[in-house]
């Protein structure tokens, strides 16, 4: 369950406030006395802690190795840390600690829970045998030698718990995200191949009737064999061919996917128009495509600038380019609006790319999307005119 992959952008979004809270702390406890030589140690364990989340593991061992050389500068200083909160660790450090193990606790396997639990557990014990004891030197003179071992043992095992309660509490909460994502993905695919299948059987459909027309026709007129057994053969050639890209045989309810007619380049420009946005369009098709293919290609310049107008902020310039090159036809659409802030007005399920992907795939092409090195968003598609016999 662990995971490595979190940006730096969306680690910045997730652990900002972490990042805040240890400054502040680090920052009062900065004012006290011979506070120099405990800085490093507090400023190393509170960055730990809030990248933990690319690598919670690694992270914990590391803030378990950095408190343990923290203890060690301090003695060698002979320096006592500022009023320590469980055992020798000061709140601040306390404080990254709790986040680190939460963090462990939420996204880490069993095993790296265990062990990164236990190496950071037994840091935090070896502090008050490591570090000079700060009521020994201050409070000497009032006869105070600090909290009892029962005392610390239960402050400990309050705030260990409320750690691992938190990632518990967390970890919980990303598992039925995963979840509902996952049923939704599967939803939003379903959906897609019963589009497509609706679309391909229409498409089929209509060579079939084709194909009785003409063999009326031949049955009707002696000696037309020949003329219509070609055409029958061509129609029954392109049904087979449609044939192969039927997923499913079920029908569903009617969607809003545009409406296909002979003439795709024209069908494209209506899609752009109805689109209301700033397009360049460039089309370099020719005169004849295959239907359902048309279809999908509308359905990809239509979703993909649906997609613009509901992510995309500060949008100057959409280009949209459909052509054919070496019988497979190119859809590409860019735009130049940056990632919105929050999230669009209404909600947004997130899965027009599913859909678009899946349709792709079905179909025999290729499916990319993402941010440009340049700025914006660009969808690239690849589908082959025609499948071989």
């Amino acid at each position: 369950m662990e995971s490595t992959h979190l940006g730096w952008r969306a680690l910045a979004r997730r652990q900002w406030p972490l990042a805040c809270a240890l400054l502040f702390l680090i920052g009062t406890e900065a004012f006290a006395v011979d506070t120099w030589w405990q800085l490093p140690g507090s400023l190393v364990l509170g960055g730990l802690a809030v990248l933990a989340p690319r690598r919670p593991f690694d992270a914990a061992l590391a803030a378990a190795t950095a408190l343990l050389a923290s203890s060690v500068l301090l003695r060698a200083a002979n320096v006592p840390p500022t009023v320590p909160l469980v055992s020798g660790t000061t709140l601040s450090e306390a404080a990254a600690v709790m986040a680190t193990v939460a963090i462990v606790v939420r996204q880490g396997t069993v095993r790296r829970v265990l062990v990164g639990t236990a190496a950071l557990v037994a840091a935090v014990v070896a502090t008050a045998a490591i570090r000079p004891s700060y009521w020994d030197r201050y409070y000497r003179d009032l006869d105070y030698t600090g909290p009892s071992t029962t005392g610390q043992l239960i402050a400990g095992t309050v705030l260990l718990t409320l750690s691992i309660g938190t990632g518990l509490y967390f970890r919980a909460r990303d598992r039925e995200r995963a979840t509902l994502m996952r049923s939704e993905v599967a939803a939003a695919q379903h959906a897609e191949r019963m589009a497509l299948a609706r679309e391909l059987h229409d498409v089929v459909a209509h060579y079939v009737t084709g194909i009785v027309v003409h063999a009326q026709a031949a049955q009707a007129v002696p000696g037309a064999e020949r003329d219509v057994l070609p055409l029958i053969a061509r129609s029954g050639n392109e049904a087979l061919t449609a044939m192969r890209r039927l997923v499913g045989t079920l029908r569903g309810s009617e969607t809003d996917a545009p409406a296909a007619t002979s003439d795709l380049a024209d069908d494209v420009r209506q899609v752009v128009a109805q689109s209301g946005q700033p397009v360049r369009l460039s089309l370099d098709l020719p005169s004849v495509v295959p239907p359902a293919l048309g279809r999908s290609v509308l359905r990809l310049v239509q979703e993909s600038l649906t997609n613009t107008r509901k992510h995309a902020g500060g949008v100057t310039g959409v280009d949209v380019s459909v052509s054919v090159v070496s019988d497979v036809v190119h859809v590409v659409v860019t735009d130049d609006g940056r990632a919105p802030k929050s999230a669009p007005v209404g909600g947004s399920g997130g899965f027009g790319l599913v859909g678009m992907r899946e349709r792709v795939e079905l179909l025999g092409g290729r499916f990319s999307a993402g941010p440009r090195e340049s700025g914006g968003w660009e969808v690239r598609a690849e589908l082959p005119v025609a499948e071989e016999p």
